[in-house]
């Protein structure tokens, strides 16, 4: 059973995966989408998408690291695998799930899923250009406006060479409303031959397991609810609890201080504050003293500071901990 962290554009970057990875639990991650045209990037994008390439692909606590691509094009798709292995990367995986309307414009991500066959070409133009060099991997949605073409999607990328399907279970237009519909991957992994794995609305130990018993995945890929509790792979895997309280809360400000530190040291000062209330507002699901944190920062932008005002939180918080009963 194999928990793998989802590819989150300007939010899972390389900062949050070392993060979250150093916590445990989490068996592989997948970078934000490297978006292809008609022509053969150049290393430096590769590296500032996934720098982990200029460390034997894996996070600084050694998860793996495969580099995700999004386009149309399958000949250009194929030489920026090939070039993304040839730099070290351990799997190349093809983005046929972003919903975002400026992506779907250029014809990436989920809008793809409209034609099966086009699914088809780009897939097959990858696999040919690696000839195995690396694994090939795809992560779908259901589809675009529904899911009639659910099932055909995922056989034309097993037909095409894929060899894991990532398996959103929300339609484009359903972007990340609730339900994610379990039942659907159920249906897709009985069609098709190679491993699937499960995707979606997982955001504690009993959803992971109510989705594996529904979709019958042995492996789950999390996204949002693990920005939310940096501790829920652990907890998976440990088959512990879900707890979000003081000590826990704790924890997670001891990260968010590391986060707000490396990202002080790897972006320029403008755009620090507002990467650091970003995961303090997507964590306030699973802590709520997150989302309090986040207003007394609201409207600070000084990195400095607001350094200052998470480390006052965490003496305070440990000081509030200290006086808890065992």
């Amino acid at each position: 059973m194999k928990i793998l962290l989802a590819p989150m554009e300007g939010v899972l970057d390389h900062t949050l995966r070392d993060i979250l990875t150093r916590v445990g639990g989490i068996d592989l991650c997948v970078t934000e989408f490297i978006r292809v045209t008609d022509q053969l990037l150049p290393p430096s994008v590769f590296h500032r998408l996934a720098p982990e390439l200029r460390e034997g692909s894996v996070t600084p606590s050694g998860t793996p690291v495969i580099v995700q691509l999004l386009g149309n094009d399958p000949v250009a798709l194929g030489e920026n695998a090939v070039r993304a292995a040839e730099m070290g990367a351990p799997g190349i995986d093809l983005n046929f799930g972003c919903p975002a309307k400026t992506v779907n414009k250029s014809r990436g991500g989920a809008i793809l899923l409209k034609e099966p066959e086009e699914v088809y070409s780009i897939t097959f133009g990858v696999s040919r250009a690696l000839s195995q060099r690396v694994p090939l991997t795809a992560k779908m949605r259901l589809g675009f406006y529904d899911k009639s073409l659910a099932l055909e999607n995922a056989q034309a990328l097993e037909a095409a060479g894929a060899r894991q399907i990532v398996v959103h279970a929300r339609t484009k237009v359903e972007g990340y409303r609730p339900p994610a519909h379990w039942e659907w991957i159920a249906r897709i992994r009985e069609s098709v031959s190679v491993p699937v794995v499960a995707n979606g609305e997982v955001w504690t130990p009993a959803d992971h397991q109510r989705c594996r018993e529904v979709s019958g995945c042995d492996d789950v890929m999390i996204g949002r609810g693990l920005i939310a509790n940096p501790f829920l792979a652990q907890q998976i895997k440990s088959g512990g609890g879900s707890d979000a309280d003081d000590r826990h809360w704790s924890q997670a400000l001891e990260l968010i201080i590391e986060y707000h530190r490396l990202v002080m040291q790897r972006v320029q000062s403008r755009h620090v504050h507002g990467r650091t209330k970003q995961w303090l507002q997507m964590m306030k699901r699973h802590f709520p003293q997150a989302g309090e944190v986040f207003m007394r920062l609201r409207t600070e932008q000084d990195p400095e500071r607001i350094e200052q005002q998470l480390r006052h939180e965490l003496s305070q918080c440990v000081t509030d901990a200290d006086h808890l009963p065992a």
